[in-house]
């Protein structure tokens, strides 16, 4: 039997929290991975304000508890005083991996010249990729189609399980000593 992958989907914004406004960033989180795998997976959601314990909080929970292998945020990674995502992420890490960030903005920066403000970033806690993402659906869309490609080797590294994208939407790069069918 073949257990279903975990991922953490952590919508963060104080409105949408407080229901002045639909939140939009889980569904677009959900839309792009139910066409992106083919391995069996289910999500955790959590929709928080922009509070950095909280932040904090919910992604040990969601690593330590829940034992998701891949964690993803949307929102609060700007350059505004409630915009604390980034800071939530570090204090949490076991790890940093600076080329997420890195390439989340060369992507965005691609659509938008304001992706320069984004401090985006990917992190490792224990058995746990953390990427921190934008929040509009389009931009979450965007970045996913820009980075996953190393997402599912990167789990493998961290003793995460083996995850397979749908390659009519993506190709995941492995080294073909890690994949499980090399052709």
């Amino acid at each position: 039997m073949t257990s279903k992958i975990r991922i953490g989907f952590v919508s963060i914004s104080d409105r949408a929290s407080s229901g002045v406004y639909q939140d939009a960033g889980l569904p677009a989180l959900e839309e792009w991975f139910t066409r992106a795998l083919l391995s069996p997976w289910q999500s955790i959601t959590r929709l928080i304000p922009d509070e950095q314990a909280l932040i904090e909080a919910t992604l040990i929970e969601l690593s330590d508890h829940e034992h998701c292998c891949l964690i993803l945020t949307t929102g609060g990674t700007g350059p505004a005083p409630r915009d604390v995502t980034p800071e939530a992420t570090l204090a949490v890490a076991h790890k940093v991996l600076p080329g997420f960030g890195e390439q989340m903005r060369a992507v965005s920066l691609k659509y938008v010249p304001t992706a320069i403000l984004s401090r985006q970033m990917g992190v490792i806690r224990g058995q746990s990729l953390i990427i921190n993402l934008p929040g509009q659906p389009k931009a979450i869309k965007e970045t996913l189609d820009g980075i996953f490609a190393a997402v599912p080797y990167c789990i493998d590294l961290i003793g995460g399980p083996y995850i397979e994208a749908n390659p009519e939407v993506l190709t995941a790069f492995r080294p073909k000593s890690a994949q499980h069918n090399p052709k």
